[in-house]
């Protein structure tokens, strides 16, 4: 009887992270997963939804629609480079966009994000302390958030991390980095 095994790229759309953090779990020993004689790693169906589970994580199946991106910056014309920028993938992604980190909470409970892309250095409630705050609420907690900053101090980025993003991306980035973070499928033209 032969098993259905999973990729790291095929593990990483379901759970809604990049391949990295994908091979970054299994290299710590918080994923179960199988080395071919090859040295690529395969997971089993049951072991990613087990994961899933006890992360309180939900698995991106195919009728669960588009991956939901806020954007989370102070400069407009970030907002709008990013907004275009991801419109370019309309079958796997829908955005908002927020200029503060107040009007990102008002959002995050309307919109339900999957993935949060967010500046750190904005007036007022900074991206410090939104990123903080959603990873203190039990409904918010899943939710990935990507940081970014102009300002991308050794300092600045372990506080981020510890506050609980999966990332922190230097502006200005490249778009090619930022579509590996979101685990985005280049779509060729026929």
């Amino acid at each position: 009887m032969s098993k259905s095994y999973l990729t790291p790229n095929q593990v990483a759309k379901l759970l809604m992270v990049s391949p990295a953090t994908v091979r970054q779990w299994a290299e710590k020993g918080e994923l179960k997963a199988l080395l071919t004689p090859g040295g690529h790693r395969r997971f089993l169906p049951e072991d990613i939804e087990l994961f899933a589970l006890q992360r309180g994580l939900t698995l991106n199946s195919r009728d669960s629609g588009a991956l939901r991106v806020l954007i989370v910056d102070d400069d407009e014309q970030i907002r709008v480079y990013l907004e275009q920028l991801l419109a370019c993938y309309p079958s796997q992604v829908v955005t908002q966009t927020a200029s503060n980190g107040f009007m990102a909470g008002v959002i995050v409970n309307e919109f339900c994000p999957h993935v949060i892309l967010l500046d750190l250095m904005m007036p007022g409630l900074n991206g410090f302390q939104v990123c903080t705050d959603l990873k203190a609420s039990p409904s918010t907690r899943n939710i990935r958030v990507i940081a970014m900053t102009g300002y991308p101090s050794a300092d600045n980025v372990e506080a981020i991390i510890d506050a609980g993003a999966e990332a922190c991306l230097s502006k200005p980035f490249s778009s090619e980095l930022l579509r590996q973070q979101l685990g985005l499928i280049k779509v060729e033209a026929v």
